[in-house]
């Protein structure tokens, strides 16, 4: 790929949203942090990523960015408006607050402490699909069990849950770096309002009546009197909500897809369940589902030899850097028993994702339970699998096996 083609760059095609790597490989090779025709930078080398996510000069440009593409009167759309309030999408010092409100829920104990009923899920699960020797993975079990995770975390009634499943998908395309048409912004709205509607209700009962729940949690977070507002608890319920399922179950799907396509390393993980923990990491660098982020810079800043003016935003490639074979040996080898991979799946800075040991848990208790269960997964179909047309978070529209 030419300096001009890499401008030309279109990741929106459907080549692209099957296949990103070959890509990837060709702008680490000619264009590692370029300007595209739009106006912000992508930076695609480890290196370069780690520079940006870790650099107390970029921060976060959601508003400036989402005006540039939509236009000054987007916030007056509810769903936009909401986004702006949700931490991930703050710079400090409100990003500090709200995510220390937030994190207590987040402990590595809390955490542990759900490994028996992460397990119970993912067994149920598999119990309801056995008996039939087959399964579509994303439906009958990667978006279940992370959907139902949350759920539980959020302490939402098990009868309410069925309402919003299959929802989140529709709000995926807001956070690729180019415009929605009117009608995905239709409907991203409408699915934002319905979720808004009840977790306000939920939240007016967890005030009336608090439980150990994160919602409790959520709602009394109280420090030195400080609290969240109902607009900010609102907004980052719904990221709770939204987050905590949607990239697991891509990251699931993905997973075992790159396992039932590589034989061998699928032969050498249920010889030795132990290498579980690797081979998730591998799975995060191989095919991580969050493929990437955006930053701006808070003011003017050289990076890579190129000057990045203050307010300028920059793409960062997070699945483009977790194949760089500057930082991991051949990197488009997929390989259950690579040591000390760090990939940026889960970004860096202060906006690492606060839900990192969450996902790590719930995909260790996945891909260990299945192969222990089901010895012989296999690909019911020789056509790939189609993926979904984003490309911030790629996962699979489904993947049928038998076993």
């Amino acid at each position: 790929m030419s300096a001009k083609e890499a401008r030309t760059f279109d990741p929106a095609s459907p080549e692209f949203v099957q296949n990103p790597y070959p890509a990837y490989l060709r702008l680490r090779k000619m264009a590692p942090l370029f300007k595209t025709p739009g106006g912000f930078w992508l930076a695609t080398k480890f290196d370069v990523v780690n520079a940006v996510l870790r650099d107390k000069r970029f921060g976060i440009g959601y508003e400036a960015r989402t005006k540039r593409g939509q236009g000054d009167d987007i916030f007056e759309v509810p769903v936009f408006n909401s986004m702006r309030r949700m931490m991930v999408l703050q710079n400090p010092p409100n990003h500090t607050r709200i995510r220390g409100l937030v994190a207590r829920i987040f402990t590595h104990r809390r955490i542990e402490a759900l490994r028996p009923r992460i397990r119970y899920i993912v067994d149920e699960l598999i119990d309801a699909v056995e008996p039939k020797g087959e399964m579509y993975v994303v439906r009958d079990f990667a978006y279940p069990l992370p959907v139902e995770v949350i759920c539980d975390m959020l302490g939402m009634p098990v009868e309410d849950r069925g309402r919003f499943y299959g929802g989140s998908g529709k709000s995926n395309r807001l956070l690729d770096p180019t415009p929605l048409t009117p009608e995905e912004i239709e409907q991203t709205n409408k699915y934002h309002l319905e979720l808004a509607a009840y977790f306000r209700g939920l939240v007016n009962e967890r005030r009336k009546s608090p439980r150990e729940d994160l919602l409790t949690v959520m709602a009394e977070a109280n420090e030195d009197g400080d609290r969240l507002t109902d607009d900010e608890l609102i907004a980052n319920v719904i990221l709770m909500f939204v987050a905590g399922h949607e990239t697991v179950s891509n990251q699931i799907g993905n997973g075992l897809f790159a396992l039932l396509s590589t034989p061998g390393q699928l032969e050498a993980l249920r010889a030795d369940p132990s290498l579980i923990k690797g081979a998730v990491e591998e799975m995060l660098r191989f095919d991580t589902s969050v493929q990437m982020t955006a930053r701006a810079a808070l003011e003017d800043v050289e990076l890579n030899g190129k000057k990045i003016a203050k307010g300028e935003g920059v793409i960062v490639v997070l699945g483009s850097a977790n194949r760089d074979a500057g930082e991991f040996s051949d990197p488009d080898h997929f390989d259950v028993t690579r040591q000390g991979a760090h990939p940026t799946s889960f970004g860096g800075g202060i906006h690492h994702c606060l839900g990192a040991q969450l996902a790590r848990v719930e995909l260790q208790i996945a891909f260990e339970t299945l192969l222990r269960r089901l010895p012989n997964m296999r690909f019911l179909s020789l056509d790939g699998p189609r993926f979904k047309q984003t490309y911030t978070l790629r996962g699979l529209v489904d993947l049928p096996i038998g076993f």
